[in-house]
């Protein structure tokens, strides 16, 4: 199984430390593990900021970067090996392993984290540190400097600047090395598969759990978990953009908008795609969905290098709106519609986002005030829909369509690569496969 390198960890760890300067320390904690119900947990999942710099998928941990310390620059806090615990909950790396797999210079219990941080952070002038994400932890960080500023006669210099990690890390972590291209592209195949095994097993009368199932049944036999709860929204259910209770009877006549992707060693894929529940679009599904399509082949030929961020956005509003309008959804002048925004009631939320190790991936999207300009190694979604929910002024042979496309789309130097463009998306492919 392809995985990131400990030399790759290590670039990324040197890259930062050479950005916050040597009179600069950086401390970022885990994930904690998450309570369920009573004592049930969820599964674990790392956080993300600290697995790009660490590659360490444990609780209880926390990374401390700290550049120019002759000893050692990285030092990773973390439990140590039990056996007890070991065989309650299974293996840990414990501090050799920390040291001899993951690539820290040292390693200490994370029980003995209050007595040696404070000396760590001693002279430092500067605190790289995330604050807001965990409060507790934000109570511990701020005690190490008060313990350092109340030794300030004895000639100890506290940290007297705090300064967000986030910028510096979030601009890191916007570019995909070759390495994150290859699990992305790995998590968009096994995605693909999955899509393709619902549109073979749709049939009116399942349930959408049912169909859900079946996605959940191809991520794990690729050794893969969701990225996020799956969205399985048949008919009215397809308007509601978030709609995660996956629970109604799917009905013939109907369209069913899956909106699913797996995670690859914390690297995400998205796609949707929406089909026919019976196998076959009515007149007024295949026109929408047309609409749509077009709207999003508009899009992609926009994602590339030098183009803005907003510039794909503005592609789709053109080509749903005009399309609206031919279509008698919408009635008027289509500059005045697109300049009011009169198109929102069916499509209202942006044409795509940031895709890596969150679903919905950190970096910023304007610089200045100004849209950003697209860049090699960025990874986006471009996902346009149409979503008619009932109303007075809208023909009822319209009602309750929702529609979404969505692919994963990597900028590269001479233009995009979509990671996800093996998934069929044209009407006719789509009802072939599933009269097959």
């Amino acid at each position: 199984m392809k995985q990131i390198s400990i030399k790759e960890f290590s670039q990324r760890r040197s890259d930062l430390m050479d950005q916050i300067g040597e009179d600069a320390i950086a401390i970022i904690p885990s994930a904690e593990l998450q309570i369920r119900n009573r004592d049930a947990e969820f599964v674990f999942r790392q956080d993300s900021d600290f697995l790009y710099l660490t590659g360490f998928n444990e609780p209880e941990a926390v990374a401390v970067l700290v550049p120019g310390r002759e000893e050692s620059e990285y030092i990773l806090f973390c439990r140590e090996k039990d056996p007890k615990t070991e065989q309650w909950t299974g293996r840990m790396s414990g501090l050799v392993g920390a040291v001899e797999n993951y690539g820290a210079n040292d390693a200490f219990p994370i029980e003995d984290i209050d007595e040696i941080l404070p000396g760590l952070m001693e002279n430092r002038n500067k605190v790289f540190y995330s604050v807001g994400h965990n409060q507790d932890f934000d109570s511990q960080v701020i005690s190490w400097v008060n313990s350092l500023r109340a030794k300030v006669r004895n000639g100890v210099q506290a940290p007297h600047e705090f300064i967000s990690l986030d910028v510096l890390l979030h601009e890191m972590r916007l570019f995909k090395s070759p390495q994150e291209q290859e699990l992305m592209r790995d998590a968009a195949k096994v995605s693909v598969n999955a899509h393709q095994r619902a549109m073979k097993t749709c049939k009116p009368g399942m349930m959408e759990y049912e169909i859900d199932a079946e996605y959940m049944h191809e991520f794990r036999k690729s050794g893969m978990v969701p990225a996020y709860t799956s969205i399985v929204g048949g008919g009215e259910n397809a308007c509601i953009l978030h709609y995660i209770d996956n629970n109604q009877k799917l009905n013939d006549g109907d369209l069913l908008l899956i909106d699913a992707g797996a995670e690859n060693q914390g690297y995400a894929s998205d796609i949707t795609r929406t089909f026919p529940v019976g196998g076959t679009f009515s007149e007024e599904q295949r026109i929408l969905y047309q609409i749509v399509l077009d709207s999003q082949y508009a899009a992609i030929e926009m994602a590339k290098p030098g183009n803005r961020w907003i510039d794909p956005h503005d592609a789709v509003v053109r080509v749903i709106t005009a399309g609206l309008l031919e279509n008698g959804l919408l009635k008027g002048d289509l500059e005045e519609l697109i300049a009011e925004n009169k198109y929102f009631p069916f499509y209202m939320h942006k044409t795509g986002h940031w895709l890596g190790l969150d679903v919905h991936d950190v970096g910023d999207y304007k610089i200045s005030e100004e849209w950003r300009e697209l860049e090699p190694g960025m990874t986006l979604t471009v996902e346009p829909g149409i979503y008619v929910s009932p109303s007075d002024n809208i023909d009822k042979k319209w009602w309750n369509i929702g529609i979404r496309i969505e692919d994963d789309v990597l900028i590269t130097e001479t233009g995009n690569e979509v990671l996800t463009g093996a998934l069929i998306k044209e009407i006719d492919d789509i009802e072939s496969l599933m009269a097959s």
